[in-house]
């Protein structure tokens, strides 16, 4: 009966996490376009190009853990296949939220040095046209 609730874990595990990685890296790339036009100055082949890295690198990161983290001990009830499942799902949830966050971080990082190289470009062109 053991083997018959680790598989049914596997079965839920495996198309949740799988889903919500897809969703919040569609969410996350769709919307970081804006952020990538901004910090490469409207560029928008390098601006694309990297956007779609960053967004394998999130996948291959999501994915990669998601399946790392996999494996559930003892589930020899119903209720601890819904425990287990619950602490998988929900560690994963974190784990993909801190991941969201950080990409966030990474791109106002981007889009700061972005403007203040810009800005210092602007106040070198003023001042050899003084």
């Amino acid at each position: 009966m053991s083997a018959t609730y680790t598989f049914t874990a596997y079965a839920i595990y495996l198309p949740i996490v799988l889903t919500l990685t897809v969703i919040v890296s569609e969410l996350l790339f769709r919307n970081a376009k804006v952020f990538m036009m901004d910090i490469f100055h409207q560029k928008s082949d390098i601006a694309l190009a990297t956007n779609s890295l960053f967004k394998v690198g999130f996948y291959l990161l999501n994915f990669g853990f998601a399946l790392l983290i996999i494996e559930f001990n003892q589930l020899i009830t119903g209720e601890s296949l819904v425990v287990g499942l619950s602490k998988k799902v929900g560690g994963f949830s974190i784990y993909l939220g801190l991941m969201l966050l950080f990409n966030l971080l990474l791109f106002m990082k981007g889009r700061k040095k972005s403007n203040e190289k810009e800005i210092l470009q602007n106040l070198n062109h003023e001042k050899s046209n003084i």
